[in-house]
């Protein structure tokens, strides 16, 4: 076995951009309107789904969110194959999803108050030369909500991406390498997984 560690290439130069999550890193102190939703939406399936159940996906595109619930947490599983007879498929997925949107849209923008320090903050590494790009868990109708009410606010990043923009969200870093692409650069903040 070797004690060498892997070489990788370092960067030395100045950063160009910055990418930050919205719920929870620049609106959303708490990310609330996520967490809010899916309760509702499991709620209305008969099944009772706590706060910390569901942090545990924060970050995953909407509809893999549900489906990590259902699949993930044994307590969710059990109570659904309790109430239906058979475990949770794909299709209840689908169903749940369809009514998480309605839900999402219908309280975002309650939710969508700039946390304390962002546009600032922002401000501040926008005057060293960077840009600011932004990446989500919420669909691009979503975002487009969050990106018109942030405007207003102050907040107005350069680079806006949505999993669908890309294929895929997170884990995977589609979003971060769009970002990159389009602003030649870049410094990630918030939502990290490492699973």
């Amino acid at each position: 076995m070797s004690d060498e560690s892997p070489q990788f290439a370092q960067y030395h130069g100045n950063l160009k951009a910055l990418i930050l999550d919205w719920a929870g890193t620049t609106v959303d102190y708490g990310s609330l309107a996520p967490v809010r939703t899916m309760q509702k939406v499991f709620a209305r399936a008969n099944l009772k789904v706590d706060e910390a159940a569901i942090r545990q996906h924060m970050g995953l595109p909407k509809k893999h969110h549900i489906s990590a619930i259902l699949g993930s947490i044994p307590k969710v599983r059990e109570e659904w194959t309790r109430l239906h007879g058979r475990g949770p498929r794909e299709a209840d997925v689908e169903e749940l999803y369809k009514e998480f949107i309605p839900l999402q849209f219908s309280c975002l923008l309650e939710y969508s108050t700039m946390i304390p320090g962002v546009v600032e903050a922002t401000e501040r590494f926008r005057r060293r030369g960077l840009k600011i790009g932004t990446t989500t868990g919420y669909t691009r109708e979503m975002l487009d909500l969050l990106v018109d009410a942030s405007r207003k606010a102050g907040f107005i990043p350069d680079c806006n991406v949505a999993p669908g923009d890309v294929g895929a969200g997170r884990p995977h870093p589609y979003m971060i390498y769009e970002n990159a692409v389009r602003m030649q650069g870049v410094s990630h903040g918030g939502n990290r997984q490492n699973r």
